[in-house]
């Protein structure tokens, strides 16, 4: 009756094995509070400029530039309403704002977004 488990027991190790050298997390782009980082150079040009607009105070050159970003994907770490502010990075090519954005924190963080709020990566700089 014992011999019977065996097999399976043996099984659901090398799986769990198998599980947790997949999910090791000693490889990939650094992180900072469970989300990936990106020193300032190596964000697109367009970033760049957004950043130094942001660093002036503007003048911005869209409307949104600079509205309440309400973290619903829940992406970010969690803070009251009013804490992010996002703020559009140009895409060449494109005819409306694009998808690619900066937020910034009132503690200074800085996300930069380039898929429309599906991932993040904080901006060191």
């Amino acid at each position: 009756m014992v011999l019977r488990f065996v097999p399976r027991l043996l099984l659901c190790l090398l799986l769990l094995v198998v599980g947790c050298s997949a999910t090791d997390s000693g490889s990939g782009p650094p992180r900072t509070g469970g989300t990936a980082t990106v020193p300032v150079s190596r964000l697109p040009a367009e970033a760049r400029q957004t950043l130094a607009l942001i660093d002036k105070g503007g003048p911005f050159p869209y409307a949104r530039d600079g509205v309440v970003f309400g973290n619903f994907e829940g992406l970010l770490p969690k803070h009251g309403r009013g804490y992010y502010h996002e703020y559009t990075v140009p895409t060449p090519g494109s005819r409306d704002r694009g998808a690619r954005r900066i937020v910034i924190g009132q503690g200074g963080e800085i996300y930069y977004t380039g898929d429309h709020y599906k991932s993040f990566r904080a901006v060191r700089r």
